[in-house]
């Protein structure tokens, strides 16, 4: 009968619904589990870079007051600056190394739920195109229509995002290769 069928798509539907919470849910606690991972790795490196800058300070003014003449105080102060970009350097590649990491899990995250969405959009525009009554196949196809036409755009912005994202990477990296090699020329 026409109620039952209606009372199964209901139930259905508010099946369909607890899922895509409980898997909106989901992802947000993997996401929170993974910023939380993240925050501590940046901690872990600053601690660490903390700790061999205090050491790297201790010995540089020690070998700054043991200088016997401007000249030996001139070798340490250069002595000092090379190192000193060098992990300068290496505390930016690994705190990109880490955020971009970051990065890499939320997008792969939004684009597994998107494609979750798209997915169940068009079976529910199927759903209804079964039901449609005769004389309305135009405004199905002109649905259809506007449904491909934004997947289409979606898919285009993403390519432009992960496109910028791999120019950004290769910039930064660029840049990190091009401050080492002066710092190790200094």
């Amino acid at each position: 009968t026409p109620s039952t069928l209606l009372k199964e798509t209901t139930m259905l539907t508010v099946e369909q619904i607890a899922a895509a919470q409980q898997a909106q849910l989901n992802t947000l606690f993997g996401l929170s589990a993974k910023a939380v991972e993240s925050a501590e790795k940046v901690i872990e490196l600053n601690l660490q870079a903390s700790k061999a800058l205090l050491a790297d300070s201790a010995d540089y003014t020690k070998s700054l007051l043991s200088a016997k003449d401007a000249q030996e105080f001139l070798k340490v102060q250069t002595g000092f600056v090379q190192p000193l970009a060098e992990k300068s350097a290496a505390y930016g590649r690994h705190l990109y190394d880490i955020a971009a990491g970051a990065n890499a899990e939320f997008t792969q995250a939004a684009e597994a739920q998107t494609a979750s969405a798209q997915k169940q959009f068009a079976s529910a525009v199927e759903a209804a195109v079964k039901n449609v009554p005769q004389g309305g196949e135009a405004a199905v196809a002109a649905v259809k229509n506007a449904m491909a036409g934004a997947n289409s755009a979606f898919e285009q912005v993403q390519k432009v995002v992960k496109q910028a994202t791999e120019m950004a990477e290769s910039n930064f990296k660029a840049v990190t290769a091009t401050a080492t090699k002066a710092a190790k020329a200094k």
